[in-house]
């Protein structure tokens, strides 16, 4: 029977991601737009979009924010092509975004004393083979695979190389130990619900010491510089950025992050997010033609969860139009370099009612799908 009862919200999407319950775009404060954003007003806001992320997230002390171009995409990039170099390189990847960055390394900045260490979807990689005198970059989470760390004690804190971590589907939803971690980035459209096309990047004392002592053999493109004369150019983490931004997406972003605030910080964020997932978990529990793609439940992601089905390409396609059609879930398909399945996003800005809401409709789409 078909259910009677729908998600209020149908987007499930794993970015960009919902908004929050409740958003609306008339309570964006509005007053900096048509503004520059090198005005007193333009400045303002974008450092408390900084201040704001780094209280928010409970930053170590030394450690900088930026506001970059190109979503966590740039930020990486930015990133690898500043810092790398110096030192050997190992690179941990198990889906896709995490093996661009071993292609990023290999082959574009062709870094010759590289190891990479790729493990199936489903699966983590061998973290005991990381040398703590070697740079290391990897995902926290990984968004096609539903992947994630389940800890950072393979970091050592001795380490004398740099970790980079692509933490874009975990930060505000998973709790990362930050001392373990050099640089990170991260985009708005992703757990936040925020616009895309800016990125944010986290450097550690250590990153910052690495910037202003080593340049790198290659050139820099103009949006990756992040030092002049040998010196960081402090302002990109004071608001002054690279290149214009859109002090619209900064108002969405900042209203996302008072949102964040209300519901009690980071912790409720996190809770949020993991009552989603454990409500996914009875669900697959109770179904065998439903499973995680994850193979151990402690490396399930709370937020990007993918599944496989005990059903064709074909009939998973089916499930997927049957339930957009209905206005029941959009954007549910897994990522087109993922084994097929299905994808849902379960971050703090899904409310469980509607994660409640959806579990028939799965049931009821399979049935009819497989029929």
């Amino acid at each position: 029977m078909k259910p009677n009862v729908k998600p209020e919200n149908p987007n499930f999407s794993s970015g960009p991601c919902t908004k929050r319950p409740g958003y609306d775009l008339s309570s964006l404060n509005i007053d900096s737009l048509g503004r520059s954003h090198r005005s007193s007003i333009g400045k303002e806001r974008l450092k408390k979009a900084i201040d704001e992320t780094s209280r928010l997230l409970n930053l170590p002390q030394g450690y900088k924010v930026g506001i970059v171009p190109g979503s966590d995409t740039g930020a990486m990039e930015m990133a690898m092509w500043s810092l790398l170099g110096q030192r050997p390189v190992d690179v941990f990847a198990w889906e896709s975004f995490g093996s661009g960055w071993v292609t990023d390394v290999v082959k574009q900045l062709k870094l010759e004393d590289t190891r990479a260490f790729v493990a199936e979807y489903g699966q983590l990689p061998d973290f005991t083979q990381a040398n703590p005198d070697k740079d290391t970059i990897f995902t926290w989470n990984g968004t096609t695979s539903g992947v994630k760390l389940d800890n950072a004690d393979w970091i050592s804190d001795e380490r004398t190389g740099l970790t980079i971590c692509d933490a874009t589907s975990a930060v505000f939803a998973m709790d990362i130990d930050w001392n373990k971690i050099d640089v990170a980035t991260f985009s708005w459209q992703k757990v936040l619900g925020g616009e895309g096309a800016h990125g944010m990047l986290i450097l550690s004392p250590r990153a910052v010491e690495r910037l202003e002592s080593y340049t790198p053999a290659w050139p820099l493109p103009k949006v990756f510089r992040l030092t002049s004369k040998g010196k960081l150019i402090d302002g990109i983490f004071k608001g002054a950025t690279i290149n214009t931004p859109s002090l619209l997406c900064v108002e969405d972003y900042l209203d996302a992050l008072s949102w964040i605030e209300n519901i009690g910080g980071l912790p409720a964020a996190i809770e949020k997010s993991e009552s989603n997932l454990q409500v996914l978990a009875e669900y697959v529990a109770e179904n065998d033609w439903i499973d995680f793609l994850a193979q151990r439940s402690e490396i399930c992601s709370n937020t990007s969860v993918c599944f496989q089905l005990k059903a064709s390409d074909e009939q998973i396609k089916a499930m997927i139009k049957l339930l957009a059609d209905e206005q029941v879930a959009f954007d549910i398909g897994a990522y087109k370099d993922a084994p097929s399945g299905l994808r849902i996003w379960c971050g703090a800005t899904v409310e469980k009612s509607d994660v409640v809401a959806l579990l028939p409709w799965l049931t009821w789409a399979y049935q009819e799908a497989t029929a």
